[in-house]
C-alpha cells in the first residue's frame, strides 16, 4: 500500500469521504481548499483517504480520514493520520488540528495514540451543520471534539 496526493484530474474518492462525514455538500466545500491523499493498493484500488486544509497561518486541519470497511483494523486509518502529521510538518505548518465526533471512541483513541491532545468541545456543531441526526455507537453525534498537535 501507498499513500499519495490524489491527482487534480482524478475524481475524488466520494464513496470514502462520505463514510467519514455524511454530508456531500460540506465535503465538496473543504476538498475544493484543501488537499486530498489516498491509500491505493498495488493494483490501484483506493482503500483510504484523508484531506488536508489550511485553516489560519501556520495551522492545517485534517479534516476527513476513512477506510474502506473491509479493510478496517489493520492500521490503515493510523498510518494515514501519522502520514497527514508527516506532510503538515514538511510543509511547514506548526500545528495540525483534527475534530471528531462525540461518540467516537476509536477515532478518540486513534488521535491521540498519533499525538494530538483535547482542546476543546463544539458543542452541538453536528446539530448545527448537518441537516439529519448522525448516529453512531448507538450514541448521537452532537458535540465536536477538537484536537491538535504541535509539530
Amino acid at each position: 500500500m501507498k499513500i499519495r496526493r490524489l491527482l487534480p484530474e482524478e475524481p475524488l474518492p466520494m464513496g470514502l469521504l462520505l463514510l467519514a462525514d455524511p454530508s456531500e455538500r460540506l465535503v465538496k466545500e473543504y476538498t475544493a481548499r484543501g488537499l486530498c491523499f489516498v491509500a491505493e493498493l498495488e493494483q490501484g484500488q483506493i482503500i483510504g483517504e484523508y484531506v488536508l486544509v489550511p485553516t489560519r497561518p501556520d495551522t492545517a486541519e485534517l479534516v476527513n480520514v476513512a477506510v474502506d470497511e473491509h479493510y478496517h483494523g489493520q492500521g490503515i486509518g493510523k498510518q494515514l493520520v501519522l502520514h497527514a502529521v508527516a506532510t503538515a510538518k514538511a510543509e511547514g505548518y506548526k500545528t495540525i488540528e483534527v475534530g471528531t465526533g462525540n461518540s467516537g471512541v476509536v477515532q478518540l483513541a486513534m488521535y491521540q495514540k498519533c499525538g494530538f491532545r483535547m482542546t476543546a468541545i463544539d458543542r452541538d456543531f453536528f446539530i448545527r451543520h448537518y441537516d439529519e441526526p448522525i448516529y453512531e455507537n448507538g450514541i448521537q453525534v452532537t458535540d465536536m471534539v477538537r484536537m491538535s498537535q504541535d509539530l
